[in-house]
């Protein structure tokens, strides 16, 4: 592939991507990525030092350092349109040559981890509790403009999520990307394990009844039921499917972890959902600042 054009890889003035504007010697080969931009100093506080400080609309990144180990933080906003913009930014920004606009030939590979929110889709999954997905699950579209290919259990997987939640009819062909295993492995005690679906929005997307109807108002019913294998769906959200499905085809390390805010079958709310996070952080910080 020859160079990139000015209309494709948008460079600022300072040297900077567009839209994260971050440079390619700000950002960390270890990523947290948060939606909340008001989250990002509530990670970067642990850090034992920050060298800088970016930030272009609802982008902040912070990079510094835990001990020996350079972390950087970036705020994504809501939906897996912003992760489009997040995931291939940052992989252009350690994976293109910013003076030439062409490809590197060896490539580096993030680890990328989302510390995020959700909603939990089993009785047993209680609120404040952590998620590790095993899986992101997209109904929301985004990973079917890139080419893609599944192995044959993510194939099996989506084939018998579509039978049983008869979802194809009314939305877009569902995708599925699977944790980095490297990854996952650090996250096991403490951390409840399953299918994470991704959702293009918030209320009618995730089942919510406000004032309009719903053309699968079963939704909650069926996802909570799906099972395959030993695999059941834990929980939706709205962007980790993208970061699963974005970060496999570049060639990067990634997992989603949840806090669980709310209980769609209990119908329960966290007390204190900022707490949740909270811990979520800290225990987080401490596995990922020590692989």
């Amino acid at each position: 592939m020859g160079k990139i054009a000015e209309s494709e890889l948008i460079i600022n003035s300072r040297g900077a991507i567009y839209h994260l504007n971050v440079r390619p010697e700000e950002i960390a080969h270890t990523v947290i990525t948060v939606g909340d931009p008001a989250r990002v100093v509530e990670v970067s506080k642990y850090f034992d030092s920050i060298e800088c400080k970016c930030q272009h609309r609802e982008f902040i990144t912070h990079t510094g350092n835990i001990g020996n180990k350079r972390i950087s933080v970036v705020s994504t906003g809501i939906g897996p349109d912003n992760i489009d913009i997040v995931l291939n930014e940052l992989d252009a920004l350690v994976n293109i040559d910013f003076d030439t606009r062409i490809i590197k030939q060896n490539l580096t590979h993030l680890t990328i981890i989302r510390l995020g929110t959700a909603g939990s889709l089993q009785a047993d999954i209680p609120v404040d509790s952590v998620v590790a997905s095993t899986h992101g699950l997209g109904i929301d579209n985004l990973l079917n403009y890139y080419r893609h290919d599944n192995n044959d259990e993510e194939m099996q997987i989506i084939q018998q999520f579509v039978a049983h939640t008869q979802i194809s009819s009314n939305f877009s062909h569902p995708y599925i990307s699977t944790a980095a295993g490297g990854i996952l492995k650090h996250f096991v005690n403490g951390f409840y394990h399953g299918i994470t679906i991704t959702c293009p929005g918030f209320y009618g997307p995730q089942g919510r009844v406000l004032r309009l109807g719903l053309t699968n108002p079963d939704l909650i019913d069926r996802l909570s039921g799906f099972t395959f294998g030993q695999h059941r769906i834990t929980n939706f959200e709205m962007e980790t499917s993208a970061i699963y499905g974005l970060g496999k085809l570049l060639g990067h390390q990634c997992l989603s972890l949840s806090a669980i805010v709310a209980n769609r079958i209990n119908k329960e709310f966290s007390k204190d959902g900022n707490a949740a996070v909270e811990n979520m952080i800290k225990k987080a910080l401490n596995i990922i600042s020590s692989i």
